[in-house]
């Protein structure tokens, strides 16, 4: 099979496939390497074709021997052409990719999917992770479908909507007085000390190649062409790194022809390490602390940051950031012109379309892709002022009261 082995982002260094993230040599991030050299691009169109509707249709291109068993296997989610939102703001052409339309509502699916799958292949028994709240939920339910114990770390403080949908699947739901940089080294910690898979730690780079998915499925859905510029949000950088490199796989190998879109990341102005690199020309992201409506990108200390830097700048693109108001706005904006709701996260990443678009940074005859992460039941406060309910009497006189201004249809 194509998987081969575990390899330094930094500086080469060659491990065999088990449960490690980092390089002994120099410390860098480790990610999965494969070997492609007998694939034939037609060969490989067609199987991936007749196979089965989710994620694991990409199984040659993911880290198993084979097609992982999956009673959740998640993605497929609607690619939607976007014309109205197009409209609204001056483009051309817009689509939307909506992976809220996945089993726990968000692209988390994705990763967990092979992170869990994985675990059962190297043995493991319980599964873990240090989350902002989507991951909470996948993790929760994926890994009470295959059976394993679980351990969801989180914030304490998270939004009440996403910690009722990571404790109904039974896990051990753990608040942690802190922000999610807290979290998340008191994870690594603990991978150090108990025998378990934590998804986003000692599984990392297994995880990461989930996100490779959402690549693939918008070149078929786009009928096997490439658009012209992305935008998507960053957290720690991770999926937007991995967009760039199943685009980047796909064009190496013949299976699409082109090149690599412009890529162009969104944060919050309350947590924008990234962002605010960017605009400084450094190619060192920062510590900042958390202070932002958009929980689910709130990583002061972004993992990927660096490589998210470098794939914006590498094609021509730009990370932004957009303050809470305008994550509303943006929340709102996509609802009225597409009838998708998203959470903060798709606030944040319509929001800075929005101002990519307002500055004129958008050609008019690109084809755009904006990928939606989550779904808006999940962060209902952020929602809570958005709207006017018209009360009135059950009467006819009092409803032609209430909207004596408006026309008649």
């Amino acid at each position: 099979m194509a998987v081969d082995s575990l390899t330094c982002k930094e500086c080469e260094a060659s491990y065999e496939l088990g449960a490690a993230y980092f390089c002994e040599r120099c410390f860098g991030p480790l990610e999965v390497r494969y070997d492609h050299s007998d694939l034939e691009p037609a060969a490989a169109r067609r199987k991936i074709q007749a196979g089965s509707q989710g994620i694991w249709r990409y199984a040659n291109f993911l880290p198993f021997d084979g097609r992982p068993g999956d009673p959740l296997e998640p993605g497929l989610t609607p690619l939607i052409r976007a014309d109205r939102l197009a409209e609204r703001l001056g483009l051309g052409e817009v689509w939307v990719k909506n992976d809220a339309a996945n089993p726990t509502h968000s692209f988390k699916d994705r990763v967990v999917a092979v992170a869990v799958a994985k675990a059962k292949e190297l043995g493991f028994d319980t599964v873990a992770c240090a989350s902002t709240g989507n991951l909470a939920n996948a993790v929760a339910a994926h890994a009470a479908a295959a059976g394993l114990d679980s351990y969801v770390f989180v914030p304490s403080d998270l939004e009440e909507q996403k910690l009722l949908a990571t404790a109904i699947y039974g896990t051990k739901l753990v608040g942690v007085r802190g922000n999610y940089d807290d979290v998340n080294r008191l994870c690594t910690e603990l991978a150090q000390e108990r025998p378990w898979a934590f998804v986003n730690v000692n599984l990392r780079p297994y995880y990461a190649e989930g996100s490779k998915t959402l690549a693939y499925e918008t070149i078929e859905q786009l009928g096997w062409e490439l658009p012209d510029r992305i935008v998507a949000p960053i957290a720690s950088g991770s999926m937007f790194t991995k967009l760039g490199r199943g685009i980047s796989e796909w064009l190496q190998l013949g299976l699409v022809s082109g090149e690599l879109p412009t890529f162009c990341g969104a944060q919050a102005d309350g947590c924008s390490p990234v962002a605010t690199a960017f605009a400084d020309g450094s190619s060192v992201c920062k510590p900042q602390k958390p202070d932002t409506i958009a929980k689910s990108l709130a990583i002061g200390d972004p993992a990927d940051g660096p490589y998210a830097l470098d794939l914006a700048r590498s094609t021509g693109g730009s990370i932004d950031s957009v303050s809470d108001d305008e994550i509303t706005a943006g929340i709102k904006l996509l609802a009225e012109t597409t009838g998708i709701f998203t959470e903060t996260a798709g606030g944040v990443t319509v929001g800075v379309l929005a101002k990519l678009a307002e500055r004129g940074a958008i050609g008019g005859d690109e084809r755009v892709v904006v990928y939606i992460t989550g779904e808006g039941l999940k962060t209902l406060d952020a929602a809570r002022d958005s709207f006017r309910m018209h009360e009135i009497d059950p009467t006819l006189e009092d409803f032609e009261r209430e909207f004596a201004a408006q026309a008649v249809v």
